[in-house]
């Protein structure tokens, strides 16, 4: 196995909850995908409350997937 060093900012050692000074790559890896999944969908909530879509019900949501099956469908 090799080391390598990577210097971080303490924000971003916060930010990330790295948690101490060593850590597995893969560990790494999957702390800052958690960070750009969790960035991701903050945005999309975000457009879904701008375009209305988090006021729609459980009802209309179906409807909509069962229209874009239906389109692919007889496509």
């Amino acid at each position: 196995m090799r080391t390598l060093q990577i210097k971080v900012s303490e924000t971003d050692f916060k930010k990330y909850n790295l948690g101490s000074e060593e850590i597995k790559f893969t560990d790494l890896v999957d702390l800052i995908s958690r960070e750009y999944a969790r960035k991701a969908l903050l945005e999309c909530n975000a457009i879904a409350e701008q375009e209305g879509l988090s006021k729609m019900s459980m009802d209309e949501i179906n409807a909509e997937i069962k229209a874009v099956r239906d389109a692919k469908t007889h496509s």
